[in-house]
């Protein structure tokens, strides 16, 4: 964006209040050709799922962001911030508003040595999480490989606070960093930051940019042996070559959500192109052209038949999306 945005944005605002600019137009006005308009969001998910949003915008640096971020606010528009499309699940209607992702500039990492023993990684929100676990084993560092094949972005595993084999993004955490809907920044300290089960509370109408972990350095055997026997244990559990969205339901208190749908007798079930996987009971996987409608039926389908058949109410994991 030039150093001029301001004006423009002044001027393009006023414009349109008057009824001579629509909010296309506007964008267009300042954004150029990197403002998408009617994205496909199918193409941005993992579940290979999701109707259009109105606009899509690809951030490549903290300027950028913050601009973006400044001018969608100032003129009204409402902003979902997308990941690595994984974990949500996106309406057959798409999205009112805009989508923003994270582009190269927060997909860097710093590693800084720590003493003898510990590693602090500071990694952008949009680096891939199988990155981080991959370039810390080949360094030598432990702590964080429970997320081996966990799917998805650094920024959207600390949303979720994801975890797996007895491990969560809470107990590597070291800070994150962050910025709110008006383009200012923020950073928040392991003390000041609140975990839940697969979630983070975060300020209002925020997203994080970087997150920063310490790590422990180990010996590099024990490390890949570790890494294999998770790879083992994911490609036998979970239906890795099909389109899905990772889990669709929390584990209740004491139980596991996967088991409570088995033992319903759901694995198979099959509504348009969506089915509950015959491989893992928590999965929904796409075979190929299913809709978001699709995997909702299946999603209500699967917490009626758990509610009657063992009393307990499953609670979403997956996060809904748009226009339902």
């Amino acid at each position: 964006m030039s150093g001029e945005g301001g004006k423009s944005t002044v001027s393009a605002r006023a414009a349109e209040s008057s009824g001579h600019l629509s909010r296309r137009d506007v964008l267009s006005a300042e954004l150029g050709s990197r403002i998408r308009f009617d994205e496909p969001l199918r193409l941005h998910t993992s579940f290979r799922i999701g109707g259009p949003a109105d606009f899509f915008f690809v951030a490549s640096n903290r300027a950028d962001l913050a601009q973006v971020l400044r001018l969608f606010s100032s003129i009204g528009i409402p902003v979902f911030i997308l990941g690595g499309g994984t974990n949500v699940l996106v309406a057959d209607a798409g999205v009112r508003g805009a989508v923003v992702t994270l582009g190269r500039g927060f997909a860097k990492c710093e590693w800084v040595p720590r003493g003898r023993d510990e590693v602090e990684l500071r990694a952008g929100a949009a680096v891939r999480i199988s990155r981080v676990v991959a370039e810390a084993a080949r360094r030598g560092l432990g702590g964080i490989e429970f997320a081996e094949g966990i799917p998805g972005t650094v920024g959207g595993a600390m949303v979720m606070n994801a975890g797996a084999f007895g491990g969560e993004m809470s107990s590597v955490v070291l800070a994150i960093e962050g910025m709110d809907f008006a383009g200012e920044e923020f950073f928040l300290e392991r003390g000041e930051l609140s975990f839940r089960y697969r979630r983070l509370l975060l300020p209002p109408c925020s997203l994080i940019t970087a997150a920063r972990f310490r790590l422990r350095r180990e010996e590099p055997l024990a490390l890949r042996r570790r890494l294999e026997e998770i790879r083992s244990r994911r490609r036998a559990a979970q239906p890795l070559c099909l389109p899905n969205a990772g889990s669709i339901f929390k584990n209740p208190p004491g139980q596991v959500a996967g088991k409570l749908i088995e033992d319903a007798g759901l694995k198979g079930l099959r509504v348009g192109a969506a089915e509950i996987s015959r491989q893992h009971g928590n999965f929904i996987v796409n075979l190929g052209g299913a809709r978001a409608a699709d995997v909702a039926t299946l999603i209500e389908r699967a917490r009626a038949r758990v509610r009657e058949r063992f009393g307990v109410e499953l609670e979403l994991e997956v996060k809904l999306v748009g226009e339902w």
